[in-house]
């Protein structure tokens, strides 16, 4: 399977990746969007700002948002997952909007959200072995509020927000599971295993 990380620009992804091929599956860092339209499975890492990700992706869109509607196995972290949205408060313009909602700022009592915080998931397959109120390492301003019923985990900081989403095979984390040690490596082996299994 040729899993795809997409490089907005900016940050290193040098632990997205190698927590995936730890995960059991090779992986390419990709600068042009282009390529991502011949993946086999997509990562959008969290990395950069909402408007600078959608710049690199908007020459695509269409495409992109139309091969991720089709089931391709697709997995955002952090920034990555809140691109999948409609819109954002911290910029302006579209997300891919494969997902249903909006991205609104954090209210909580220090912004960003920097460090580790409990995940309760609701039994997604996403979070096979992985206890009920694990922690995840956090780094946030911004969070995830659906439309639709796609929210399977949920946190509170200040207040409770989704942690994690899924709507068929496209999945969302408002964590960094590359951060969070054994449990953050058992999720990404659990989408491996998902994104495999969908093909």
């Amino acid at each position: 399977m040729k899993i795809s990380i997409m490089d907005y620009g900016v940050g290193n992804l040098h632990s997205i990746s190698k927590g995936i091929e730890r995960a059991g599956s090779q992986v390419r860092v990709i600068s042009n969007p282009e390529d991502l339209l011949s993946s086999d499975c997509i990562v959008f890492p969290g990395v950069g700002a909402f408007g600078a990700a959608m710049d690199t992706l908007r020459p695509i869109l269409p495409q992109l948002r139309e091969r991720i509607k089709s089931g391709v196995p697709t997995i955002g972290v952090c920034l990555g997952m809140q691109i999948l949205f409609e819109k954002s408060e911290e910029s302006p313009g579209a997300g891919v909007a494969v997902l249903k909602g909006e991205v609104l700022k954090l209210k909580g009592p220090r912004i960003p959200q920097m460090g580790w915080n409990d995940v309760v998931s609701t039994g997604d397959a996403l979070f096979e072995g992985v206890p009920d109120g694990t922690q995840f390492y956090f780094a946030n301003s911004y969070v995830c509020r659906p439309a639709e019923s796609v929210e399977i985990a949920e946190s509170e900081y200040g207040q409770r927000f989704p942690s994690a989403v899924r709507k068929g095979n496209t999945f969302g984390v408002q964590f960094h599971p590359e951060k969070s040690g054994a449990p953050g490596l058992r999720l990404l082996s659990n989408f491996v295993r998902l994104a495999e299994g969908s093909m």
